[in-house]
């Protein structure tokens, strides 16, 4: 691990209902890491992002990020902590404009000097974005949507991104698109939590991994590790 700890979790216990998804979860992402979490579709993989989020009704154990204790907030107050979420499914406003989806990722910075700069930055990473800026996010397609998500959260200029299946339902060049962004993002200092299914995809950007399984975490090690593990292998990559 780099640095000092961003994000801090220990003993995680989450849940919806009275049934438990988290079952004591430890994890750690440093300043600077890119982190990603893989397993099955029902691990519990997207629930230990919504607690970070504070989006999870039931939750216990330690949730720390930059010295601050998550479960003493809200879901509204994590954005101006520096952590920015892109959901799985995107959950775009698609009746707004690709320029307007991108301000309300800014709101909380909304008083900012740099939102030219921001969004610019954006417009760099995502060319095609700036082509479409002004047309409504919900007539582009899958891919260009993925990318008014990515590109919100970065609006805010966060410390840590949380990435919930980024890759679902993308065509594999689009795919590819987005995994050499993920690679800009961290090189630009973004700390960076992916949550993902596309196992192969995550090993390749990501620096170091988590494997959860039935809501516990499994193993654990750098991603080149973790890609050469048999048992991650046989399980994850058809090998």
């Amino acid at each position: 691990m780099s640095a000092a700890p961003l994000l801090e979790i220990r003993g995680l216990k989450a849940g919806y209902t009275e049934v438990e998804v988290l079952h004591g979860v430890d994890l750690t992402v440093c300043e600077g890491e890119f982190v990603c979490i893989i397993g099955a579709n029902t691990a519990g993989k997207s629930t230990i992002l919504r607690s970070i989020s504070r989006l999870v009704p039931r939750v216990s154990g330690t949730l720390r990020f930059a010295g601050t204790d998550l479960m003493t907030r809200s879901s509204f107050e994590t954005p101006s902590l520096g952590i920015a979420h892109v959901p799985e499914g995107r959950q775009i406003f698609p009746d707004m404009t690709v320029e307007e989806n991108l301000l309300l990722g800014a709101f909380t910075a909304r008083t900012a000097s740099d939102l030219p700069a921001r969004m610019q930055d954006v417009f760099t990473l995502f060319p095609r974005l700036l082509e479409r800026r002004e047309q409504l996010a919900g007539t582009l397609s899958g891919g260009e949507q993925q990318m008014v998500a990515v590109g919100r959260a970065l609006m805010l200029k966060p410390k840590l991104l949380l990435l919930d299946e980024p890759s679902h339902g993308l065509a594999p060049k689009v795919v590819e698109e987005m995994h050499d962004a993920f690679v800009q993002i961290h090189s630009r200092g973004t700390s960076i939590l992916l949550v993902e299914q596309n196992v192969g995809l995550a090993l390749d950007v990501a620096t170091r991994g988590y494997v959860l399984e039935s809501g516990r975490i499994t193993l654990e090690g750098s991603a080149a590790d973790l890609n050469e593990n048999p048992a991650v292998r046989a399980a994850y990559l058809g090998i």
